[in-house]
Order: C-alpha cells, then structure tokens, then sequence
C-alpha cells in the first residue's frame, strides 16, 4: 500500500449494489464522468436479539474511459467492487449558497457479476472487466466542468 510522503492513506473500498442506473455525462471538454450510487448493509443483533440492519448510501464518481464501460455495462442492483479515495468538493447554487458534497473518486471499478446472474433470461456472457489503466482523477480544468 502506497502512503504519501507525510505518511498519510486515504483509500476507500467497498462493495455493494447500484441503488439506480449509473448516470453517464459529458464535461464541456469531452471528459466523460460517471456518477453511480452504491449501497452497503450492516446488520447485527440488539440488546433485544433482534435482527437490525442500516443501509449505508456511497456517491462514486468516475472518469474517462472507466466512466465509459461502467456505464454501458452496470445496471440497478449491480454488485461492484470499487477501490478509490474520499474527496470533498464543494459548489454555490443559483441563490449563492455554498453546498458540500462528500464522495469516492473511484480509481477501480469491477463489475461482481454478469447480466445473466441479475436478470433471468439475460444475456450470461461476462461484461468485460474494467482494467486499471489511465484512469486518473479530473485535473483542475475538468474539476471545474463538473455537469453536477
């Protein structure tokens, strides 16, 4: 595991299922960026040994050609594997009021399944699996074409 030079880690990964469709879009400088929302669970037993369950939502983003193949291929209820770090980001609406947003700059994305596994009848051919290749987050020029 790489740490950076003041010997800090900031790595996130999880895996889970995509609670919608994954939404594809385009910066004005072509830059393709994936926004997708995927659901963790816990569960445990109480006090009571009653069974208790919380749902953790996680907003990933992705780019460039990742953003591309995640978005042709991942559906609702996918289960991926997604390895990124957290990152803050932060905007003003239309009335001047500053919002803030954490989420994962995904670096790695695999698809846990194929179609046929999540749709009966679907086609069972593997989708094809992601590579971590030059995937890098936005540079200062994209950052700020963020569609969202």
């Amino acid at each position: 595991m790489a740490f950076d030079s003041k010997g800090t880690l900031n790595k996130v990964m999880l895996i889970g299922r995509l609670g919608a469709d994954p939404e594809l879009k385009y910066t004005p400088s072509s830059a393709a960026v994936l926004t997708i929302s995927i659901a963790t669970n816990t569960s445990w037993k109480d006090q009571e040994n009653k069974f208790q369950e919380k749902t953790e939502w996680h907003r990933v983003v992705a780019w460039r050609k990742l953003a591309e193949t995640i978005g042709q291929y991942a559906k609702k209820g996918t289960r991926v594997y997604v390895e990124g770090k957290l990152t803050t980001r932060n905007w003003n609406d239309k009335d001047g009021v500053k919002h803030y947003t954490t989420e994962i700059q995904a670096d790695h994305i695999q698809l846990l399944e194929s179609r046929g596994e999540r749709e009966v009848g679907g086609d069972t051919a593997e989708p094809p699996v992601p590579s971590e290749g030059d995937f890098s987050t936005p540079g200062p020029e994209e950052a700020d074409d963020l569609p969202f």
